[in-house]
């Protein structure tokens, strides 16, 4: 006897699993969280600053709940806005200078991480997590005041991503070779450098918007013409990029489609939901974790073992090995 279509399930319709992918997997899961630095990681932790409490503890507890589920910590030097919104008295002046700041910053030095070891520590101690640089101070002069790498030459790119690399030394935090700028842009003076630098990955790409299909491109934030769901080589060297394309505001059938393309379901979130009275769509909140949950426990029922719950470093590394 036929099962009714009404209670019929219908199987996935799976891609041929690309090289890089693991033997058995036929698609990936990773989650990539900018902007973590002292200020916003340690926002609603206890009087006693455990950190297991605040904001990473949503982190946390959302791994509790998905063993499987790994995280890539996008993680800022030595922070330096004080507003995610440019000073008013500024924005009515045409001829301001593009070498004048536009919003207010810290003083230099106030968030930098070797000042901040229990963060370090959580950083370090966290499980089914990696660190990567996400900018040196996350700011620059003019009116993309958040936008780190504009018209920057290739040696000052490469300046800036060492004293970034410099600081998560002095600090003794753990990281991988890979790189997530701020506010996605990555100008070629930054790919070069990074080539040049050993890096292995780059993620300068967010699409929320153009369909999933196998062949599709990025074209919003970020690098354009890069693919939308698969893994591929940018700049001269083996720099991997991968593209964001779901965050809070996706819906499901976004994420069941890129698994169903067998490409990389790359979710993004910040750290923080509001700050500098800028309000984070892709906030980490309750809200945005209990959405996580409810989709991590629907992929993983529809998929099973056919998924492959990565680190950004962990797919760059065998898209390098099998291409």
């Amino acid at each position: 006897m036929s099962v009714p279509a009404a209670r019929a399930r219908r199987a996935p319709a799976f891609a041929t699993p690309a090289r890089w992918l693991p033997p058995g997997k036929t698609a990936a899961v990773c989650l990539s969280i900018d902007d973590v630095h002292p200020a916003r990681s340690t926002d609603g932790c206890d009087a006693g600053g455990d950190l297991s409490n605040g904001a990473l503890g949503r982190l946390a507890e959302l791994q509790r709940r998905h063993p499987e589920l790994k995280a890539t910590l996008c993680v800022t030097p030595d922070w330096r806005l004080d507003s995610l919104v440019p000073d008013v008295g500024l924005r009515r002046l045409p001829w301001i200078n593009r070498r004048v700041h536009w919003a207010r910053r810290r003083p230099a030095g106030q968030f930098r991480l070797d000042r901040h070891p229990a963060l370090v520590a959580w950083l370090n101690a966290a499980e089914r997590c990696e660190v990567v640089p996400h900018g040196l101070t996350h700011s620059h002069p003019g009116r993309q005041f958040a936008v780190e790498f504009q018209d920057q030459t290739q040696a000052q790119c490469a300046a800036n991503v060492q004293k970034s690399l410099a600081i998560f030394e002095a600090a003794q935090l753990k990281f991988v070779r890979g790189y997530v700028p701020p506010a996605w842009n990555a100008p070629a003076a930054l790919v070069a450098a990074l080539d040049a630098l050993g890096f292995e990955f780059l993620c300068s790409a967010r699409d929320l918007d153009t369909p999933i299909s196998a062949d599709a491109m990025a074209g919003s934030s970020g690098m354009k013409g890069v693919s939308l769901i698969h893994p591929q080589f940018v700049g001269t060297a083996k720099l991997v990029h991968l593209t964001s394309n779901f965050q809070a505001t996706s819906p499901f059938t976004r994420a069941l489609k890129v698994l169903d393309a067998g490409g990389v379901l790359h979710i993004k979130a910040h750290i923080f939901k509001s700050a500098g009275g800028h309000v984070m769509l892709d906030g980490l909140d309750d809200l945005y974790c209990n959405y996580l949950d409810l989709l991590f426990t629907h992929i993983t029922q529809r998929y099973g073992a056919a998924l492959w719950w990565a680190t950004l470093s962990e797919i760059a590394r065998r898209f390098r090995e099998f291409s």
